[in-house]
C-alpha cells in the first residue's frame, strides 16, 4: 500500500504543513484502530485516508483525517494534500468531491497546480476572554471569538504581527485547563496589509497531540470571515506558522469559504502493515 507525505500550502519541500496520504483500494475504511495506529506511526499533525466511491453519488471519495491521537472533523491541509496526490498521480482529473465528517468538500486543481478547496464558513461568536488564556499564551488578547462546532477553536486576536510571531505558549497549561474544544488560533493584522498577506496566524492544538500546527486550512474558515469583515475584502491571503510557514489564499462566499494553496510531494513509499 502506497503512503505519501505531502507538504501543503507551500511550493517547495520542507515548508508548509506536512500530511500523510493513504489512498485505499477498498470500498470502505479499515478498522478505526488500524487507521489510528498508522497515524500515530507517521506522527504528523494529520494523516488522511481516502477510498473511492461508486459513480453517480454526491461524492467521488470518502475522506477521513487522524492526528497521532484522535480523529478530527475537519482538516484543510490534509485535504489539499489528498487532492494533490489524486491529481499528480492521474488517479482523478477535474474537480474532486469528498464526503467527510463536516459534509461534502470539493477540490479543484488549476493549470498552475494550485488547489482550491470549498469548505463551510465558520460561525464566529464574540466571547469574554477566558480565565488563564493570557497566561497560557503569554500575550494579552485584543478580542476572542468562539468558532463553529466543525472547527471548535478559540480565535484570539493579538496586538500585532510581532506579538504573534513571538508567542511561546505554555502547552501544559493549555492541556491542563482546556479553553476550547480543539485549540487556539492566534492572529493579528499583518504589519503591511497591502503586501503579500493581510493577516498572520499560529495554531496550537496540544490536546490533539499537536503543540503547533504549521499551516491550518480549517482555521482559515474562521480567519477568512473575521478578517474579511474587518478589512471589507472578500479575497485575502493569510501567512501562518512559526518555524515552518505557508500561505493560504481565502475567498469568502457567504456560507462557504474557498481556500487555495499549493503542495509538493516529498516522500512516496510503501506501507507494510
Amino acid at each position: 500500500m502506497r503512503i505519501r507525505i505531502v507538504d501543503a500550502f507551500t511550493d517547495r519541500p520542507f515548508g508548509g504543513n506536512p500530511a500523510a496520504v493513504v489512498l485505499l483500494d477498498s470500498a470502505g475504511f479499515p478498522a478505526d484502530d488500524w487507521l489510528q495506529r498508522v497515524a500515530a506511526e507517521v506522527n504528523l499533525s494529520e494523516t488522511a485516508f481516502a477510498h473511492p466511491l461508486p459513480p453517480g453519488g454526491d461524492a467521488d471519495w470518502a475522506l477521513r483525517w487522524f492526528t497521532p491521537v484522535t480523529e478530527v472533523d475537519m482538516c484543510g491541509h490534509a485535504t489539499l494534500a489528498t487532492a494533490h496526490v489524486l491529481h499528480t498521480t492521474g488517479t482523478a482529473t477535474g474537480p474532486v468531491r469528498f464526503t467527510a465528517r463536516c459534509g461534502i468538500l470539493t477540490a479543484e486543481t488549476g493549470p498552475d497546480g494550485a488547489v482550491t478547496m470549498d469548505f463551510p464558513t465558520s460561525d464566529l461568536t464574540p466571547v469574554a476572554v477566558p480565565d488563564g488564556l493570557a497566561a497560557a499564551l503569554g500575550a494579552e488578547p485584543v478580542a476572542v471569538r468562539d468558532t463553529s462546532a466543525d472547527v471548535g477553536d478559540l480565535l484570539v486576536e493579538l496586538a500585532d504581527e510581532r506579538t504573534v510571531r513571538a508567542l511561546a505558549p505554555d502547552f501544559a497549561a493549555l492541556v491542563a485547563r482546556p479553553l476550547s474544544a480543539r485549540g487556539i488560533i492566534a492572529t493579528a493584522l499583518a504589519e503591511d496589509p497591502d503586501g503579500a498577506y493581510q493577516f498572520v496566524s499560529r495554531c496550537f492544538f496540544p490536546a490533539y497531540g499537536i503543540d503547533e500546527d504549521p499551516v491550518t486550512g480549517s482555521a482559515h474558515t474562521a480567519l477568512a470571515p473575521y478578517w474579511s469583515a474587518r478589512l471589507r475584502r472578500d479575497d485575502l491571503t493569510g501567512h501562518q506558522g512559526g518555524r515552518r510557514t505557508g500561505l493560504v489564499r481565502t475567498r469568502l462566499r457567504g456560507p462557504r469559504t474557498l481556500l487555495t494553496g499549493r503542495a509538493v510531494t516529498v516522500v512516496d513509499g510503501e506501507l507494510h502493515a
